[in-house]
């Protein structure tokens, strides 16, 4: 397990929490020699986790739209940047060449992606580690939910447990070298 790919904020967010976990995330991977794919932006969250481990020396992968590009948000410093057509082009190379995935507090474009991720699993077209940290309690109302929506019978009950969630960077990444793929639920 080397390749983390990390969904987050082009955001920083409203507190300064959220910056210092990405921080804290970072520096996990850097002791456990992980390297980072991500959407290679420059700015948020995104661009925070990135410039933690580049000051480490650590391989950064970034996959960004062209369109993003045009923006001026793409991170040119990364190791590698892959620059794609369309965000469904960099959403599968960032499924593909990712070894596990985590998503940190971020907005919309995070929760897609985590929500994808969680639907490639539960088909079996991936069978990956999907985390997420949990920073200042982000995603306690989405853990509600979707305990929610396992208890009205829309999810099952091995899709919650398959999703590792936890607010410290030391014990998510120790779940996720931990995991263990599963087969599907039966539908039924």
């Amino acid at each position: 397990m080397k390749k983390i790919t990390i969904y987050c904020g082009s955001r920083k967010g409203d507190s300064s929490v959220y910056e210092e976990g990405a921080r804290a995330l970072a520096q996990e991977m850097i002791k456990r020699d992980h390297s980072l794919v991500y959407g290679a932006g420059r700015v948020g969250l995104m661009g925070v986790i990135a410039d933690e481990m580049l000051e480490a020396g650590k391989e950064v992968l970034g996959i960004i739209p062209q369109k993003l590009v045009d923006r001026e948000v793409a991170h040119r410093g990364c190791t590698e940047l892959i620059i794609v057509e369309t965000m469904r082009d960099r959403k599968w190379l960032m499924a593909e060449r990712g070894d596990a995935f985590i998503a940190m507090p971020g907005g919309i474009g995070t929760l897609e992606e985590l929500f994808e991720i969680m639907t490639l699993n539960q088909l079996h077209y991936i069978q990956k580690p999907l985390a997420l940290y949990n920073v200042n309690g982000y995603f306690d109302k989405l853990i509600a939910f979707l305990e929610h929506a396992m208890k009205e019978g829309f999810m099952y009950p091995e899709q919650e447990e398959l999703l590792i969630i936890s607010d410290d960077p030391v014990d998510l990444l120790d779940k996720i070298e931990k995991y263990e793929a599963r087969r599907p639920a039966d539908w039924g």
